[in-house]
């Protein structure tokens, strides 16, 4: 068994999850009225936090492992890229979130608007950490220490 390989695997599942929420949900989401928009985006958006936290802590889990079994400090540096998903998506996104929340739903659409569009901005933050452990974890596999 390879740790490893399926490490990166769960980092490029963890990858194309992200970048589906960026190409594919958000800008339909943006095409909906404020209401129905916020609406879409509350349960939407637990079941991704919930999807992208499994894939980075297992896909973290099984690059340590990898780094137990060889002793290659990249299987190290790639978990702990995967894993700064946790306190990006913390410290950066769930402060927009608790605004997006807050908004009441009579109100006028242009904040939820906005605050969706930032929202969608930040969101490419998990994707670029996505794909930075994307790229850690094929150096490892490709070039083998």
């Amino acid at each position: 068994m390879r740790p490893g390989l399926f490490a990166f695997s769960v980092a490029s599942i963890f990858l194309g999850a992200a970048l589906y929420i960026n190409v594919v949900e958000q800008p339909a989401r943006l095409a909906l009225d404020a209401r129905s928009m916020v609406r879409e985006w509350i349960p939407s958006n637990r079941r991704a936090f919930v999807m992208l936290s499994s894939l980075a802590i297992v896909s973290a889990i099984l690059a340590y492992l990898e780094y137990a079994r060889t002793g290659d400090v990249r299987w190290i540096i790639g978990g702990a890229v995967i894993l700064a998903n946790l306190p990006y998506a913390y410290y950066v996104i769930v402060p927009v979130n608790i605004w997006l929340c807050a908004i009441p739903a009579d109100a006028a659409p242009s904040p939820a608007r906005d605050l969706m569009r930032d929202w969608g901005l930040l969101e490419w933050g998990q994707t670029a950490i996505g794909l930075g452990a994307y790229c850690v974890f094929a150096w490892a596999l490709v070039l083998p220490a």
